[in-house]
């Protein structure tokens, strides 16, 4: 399949690239990694009129670590996945990453790109928003910080202003006492995630005194597992109470069906999934 035309700009600077989206306005899509825009172009699913390729804005590249972990937007998931100071300051971004796609994927794919798209089924929006991590955008009225919480609004819908770039991801280093874990169900060809569960812990002690759990793939969209935090803040962790906590997580949850699987099974592997997270994050922050 061949795209409809469009007009193309590849700028190389944040603020060459925001004066198009000003000046093209809706007609404009921003190009990254390109996995999942190109292929709805070939389909003729998407039609933009003009394509701003930011590949070439070397600033969007690169991981930098001090008192938090700051990852640019254009940086691929192969840098992530290999990064040994990441893999240190906060391994459970690396590990989910290899469960992302194949290695084709990796080299192109980007973690600006994949949160911007905001995926249903993608694996990023789950783990970062179990990292509590923030998104730095830019745009016309300069620079903002949008809490990971507030940004996923919808199907594919951002936070994000028409005009905004998102230029980087931060999240905290995991020190003692912390873990971070990641477990999906993946879907066999596309390695998307049918259910995915991250999961953050915290602990004072043999008490956990934070919690926080994602679910991704199985509703529109990427969110949290509030009344399984609360159920096992305070607690010790037993096993017993990671499995009464999660054994009925996805009965609130607004659960898509589709042909992969139906909204009946999805509801079940929520519970399944985030038990299975929850437990190795637990198992981490112990040590």
């Amino acid at each position: 399949m061949i795209p409809s035309a469009f007009e193309y700009h590849a700028p190389t600077t944040v603020a060459e690239a925001i004066s198009l989206l000003q000046q093209h306005g809706d007609e404009a899509k921003i190009l990254a990694g390109g996995h999942s825009l190109l292929p709805a172009m070939k389909l003729r699913l998407a039609a933009p009129g003009v394509l701003i390729d930011i590949t070439k804005i070397a600033e969007l590249r690169g991981v930098v670590i001090n008192g938090n972990v700051n990852i640019g937007s254009l940086t691929t998931w192969a840098t992530l996945e290999h990064h040994d100071g990441l893999k240190s300051a906060c391994p459970v971004l690396p590990e989910a990453v290899h469960l992302i796609g194949d290695i084709q994927v990796r080299n192109r794919g980007t973690i600006g790109g994949a949160l911007a798209h905001a995926d249903p089924a993608a694996d990023a929006p789950a783990v970062v928003l179990a990292l509590d991590g923030q998104i730095r955008a830019q745009g016309p009225s300069g620079e903002r910080t949008i809490a990971i919480s507030d940004f996923f609004t919808d199907m594919l819908t951002t936070a994000l202003a028409p005009d905004e770039l998102l230029t980087a991801v931060i999240v905290n280093r995991l020190g003692a006492g912390e873990g971070a874990a990641y477990a999906k169900f993946a879907h066999p060809a596309s390695r998307y995630a049918i259910v995915g569960a991250a999961a953050y812990v915290k602990l004072d002690g043999d008490t956990i005194s934070a919690c926080r759990v994602a679910i991704t793939g199985a509703g529109p969209m990427a969110v949290r597992l509030n009344e399984v935090e609360q159920a096992v803040l305070g607690g010790d962790g037993s096993a017993d109470a990671i499995s009464s906590a999660t054994a009925n997580a996805g009965t609130g949850m607004d659960i898509l069906g589709d042909i992969h699987a139906s909204e009946e099974y999805r509801r079940a592997m929520v519970g399944v999934y985030a038990k299975r997270a929850l437990t190795q994050a637990l198992a981490r922050a112990r040590g």
